[in-house]
């Protein structure tokens, strides 16, 4: 269905979303998988829920984003409301000026990694609505549509593409680095943008020893960095 069928028969659609979300009856259907080519080469995969699940997706965000978004770290910018790319540039920048040494980090297949039992319990830890928690589960659950029409259960990961998987990235994303950052090294400043990080630091040795830091904490949240694209940089 389109937008321009959904359009027609607005009404009785919606209420249906409305009445089965209610009942706790809903549902997701499978997403669609669609592949993107990278820039840097290879494919970025995407899984695009349907028009009704987008708007479903779209009332729990919502609800979720309301209670989540007063905890999350003024250093992250990504798929926030009012931040962007651009002012993370911008404290970069800042930052420059009095740490000349960053990590440029990049976390591999972030997106489809995240473990959906820890990922279920970061959102429980700051969302405690049973209906949120319900929800969530079945669309981590929800199954992929390859290109060529096969089903293919999903067992990690949450779908690039959906409406709600960017602020699920972004609980999980608090959690696993955000708050430990703040927690074990305050001193050292730095943005996000997904996963896409920059952490600065004072000398170069800081900077060998906190990425050491930085993989061992990821891969206790069953992350892993991306060898190629992460680097210690002299600015």
């Amino acid at each position: 269905m389109d937008w321009v069928t959904l359009d027609r028969n607005l009404g009785p659609h919606l209420y249906k979303v409305w009445n089965r979300l209610s009942l706790g009856s809903y549902f997701p259907k499978a997403v669609k998988e669609v592949a993107i080519k990278k820039k840097s080469g290879g494919v970025r995969k995407l899984g695009i829920p349907t028009i009704v699940d987008r708007i479903a997706q779209q009332v729990v965000k919502t609800h979720l984003e309301c209670i989540v978004e007063p905890h999350f770290h003024n250093s992250s910018y990504g798929y926030r409301p009012k931040r962007n790319c651009h002012q993370a540039v911008g404290q970069a920048l800042q930052n420059v000026f009095t740490h000349h040494w960053v990590i440029d980090l990049d976390i591999k297949s972030f997106f489809d990694t995240i473990d959906q039992e820890l990922l279920l319990k970061a959102v429980k830890h700051y969302c405690t609505d049973r209906w949120v928690l319900l929800y969530v589960k079945r669309w981590l659950a929800a199954d992929i549509v390859e290109q060529d029409g096969t089903y293919v259960d999903r067992v990690s990961g949450t779908p690039q593409g959906g409406v709600i998987s960017p602020l699920l990235a972004n609980v999980f994303l608090h959690v696993s680095f955000d708050k430990w950052m703040e927690k074990n090294h305050p001193r050292k400043p730095f943005e996000s943008y997904a996963d896409d990080i920059v952490v600065h630091c004072k000398t170069e040795r800081q900077a060998i020893y906190l990425l050491q830091e930085i993989k061992q904490r990821l891969s206790c949240c069953k992350l892993n960095v991306h060898q190629q694209k992460t680097k210690i940089v002299n600015l």
